[in-house]
């Protein structure tokens, strides 16, 4: 019997309840989370609405993860910049659009900024410049080459006047 042409079936589709939190179990989980990895204030916010808290309780758990220390702007900021920098290569603008991005302040993304030592900037930059010139042996256009140079280092969020300078000097 076709159960889709008889008018009498009624299907009703169930989903699973999302779980409920007291104040107590949001908490423990939330120092958990923010235990495990910095994390800046809006993922944490985030991940409350996405537990279905009520705003009050929001606003209790963000203050009881500040004063304990579990959530720190200035300690999240640090360590992404060292970590954006070191692990992906990330240039300066590219770490501040991103931490931008987490609503992070202007003072804190200056500190941020510290982590990232002149020199190792420099020695990554060209690192990149040449990781990516041996990627790029097979295209023969020189015009090709560069714009392909250029929108590698620009998305990783390196100052345009050195990207200009590295593919002029390398790709003549």
């Amino acid at each position: 019997m076709d159960l889709s042409k008889n008018p009498r079936f009624i299907f009703v589709v169930m989903y699973p309840s999302t779980p409920s939190y007291t104040l107590e179990e949001a908490q423990r989980k939330l120092e958990l989370y923010c235990a495990y990895q910095d994390r800046c204030h809006k993922e944490v916010e985030e991940k409350l609405r996405n537990m279905r808290m009520i705003p009050e309780a929001i606003d209790h758990i963000m203050g009881h993860l500040i004063q304990e220390n579990y959530l720190n702007e200035e300690r999240f900021a640090r360590s992404f910049a060292r970590g954006k920098f070191k692990v992906k290569s990330w240039g300066k603008s590219r770490i501040v659009r991103e931490l931008k991005q987490r609503n992070i302040s202007k003072t804190i993304v200056q500190l941020a900024l510290t982590e990232i030592d002149d020199e190792d900037y420099v020695r990554v930059f060209q690192d990149l410049v040449l990781k990516r010139l041996r990627q790029l042996k097979t295209e023969k256009d020189k015009y090709k080459k560069r714009k392909k140079l250029a929108d590698y280092l620009a998305y990783r969020g390196w100052p345009g006047d050195w990207i200009y300078e590295a593919a002029k000097t390398h790709i003549p």
